[in-house]
């Protein structure tokens, strides 16, 4: 009988912890209008992760997508000494509740390529699995051939730059509400470089930056959030009248789920 109890309240619990549903509700203005961002509403984008070197350096973003696995650019080059951080709103504080796992192995995608910046995912295996609870949980993913349509808007968040040209990045977790863009409409600023492994948000008035690279771009699916871009290229000045490129999470996913079960 303990046993069966043990089961049916462990599946309570995941299923209290469902993905894209934070227990921190975010506040978006302008859903309303990390150049020109605001700050998030701390816990309220839960599967974000900061990745972070042996010195506690941030240098990229991430997702959380399961209690073992984070998402994130493979151009951040995620080593097995760096640390993936859970958990965290501000990272000048000691006060958090953070949770600071170590990188067990990465998988990049086999047809990356850092000349066209095509294929831009990595797969990062948690040594310990990540506690779920008020301030981490995971995020839903985008289903595979899934249509998201031009002008709908989606969030980003980071601790990426706030201005291209600034020597440091914020402490304080940074989003923005972005619409998406066809492809044909962003290769009207990027040309033949957009390829279909990517989709196009922003040029409205606000921008990801360096240092959000990896992070997540979320739209919201019949109340969950569900990541349909990672953060991977765009305007050196992080312009916020040309669109930011994402590796294209409805295209990708099919490595993902093949990534997931063969490891």
């Amino acid at each position: 009988m303990a046993f069966l109890w043990f089961v049916s309240c462990l599946a309570l619990f995941s299923a209290a912890y469902g993905c894209g549903v934070p227990r921190i509700a975010p506040v978006v203005s302008g859903y309303a209008r990390i150049v020109n961002g605001e700050a998030a509403v701390p816990g309220s984008w839960p599967w974000q992760v900061s990745l972070q070197d042996r010195t506690g350096w941030h240098y990229c973003g991430g997702s959380l997508i399961n209690s073992g696995w984070v998402v994130t650019a493979a151009h951040c080059g995620v080593l097995s000494t760096d640390k993936v951080v859970l958990g965290e709103h501000d990272r000048g504080s000691s006060a958090e509740a953070i949770q600071s796992l170590a990188v067990s192995k990465v998988f990049t995608h086999p047809q990356w390529n850092s000349n066209t910046i095509t294929n831009d995912i990595s797969l990062v295996k948690l040594a310990t699995p990540a506690v779920f609870g008020n301030t981490v949980s995971p995020v839903c993913l985008a289903n595979i051939g899934e249509d998201y349509a031009g002008g709908r808007l989606c969030v980003t968040s980071g601790w990426g730059k706030t201005r291209y040209n600034a020597f440091t990045t914020p402490n304080i977790l940074q989003q923005t509400a972005l619409p998406l863009l066809t492809n044909t409409q962003c290769k009207s600023y990027w040309g033949n470089n957009i390829t279909d492994v990517m989709i196009c948000a922003g040029a409205a008035g606000a921008s990801s930056c360096m240092g959000d690279s990896g992070g997540p771009l979320v739209c919201q699916d019949n109340g969950a959030w569900t990541l349909v871009g990672i953060v991977s290229w765009g305007s050196s000045t992080c312009s916020t009248s040309t669109p930011a490129v994402y590796a294209r999470v409805t295209v990708l996913r099919s490595w993902v789920d093949q990534t997931l079960a063969a490891n």
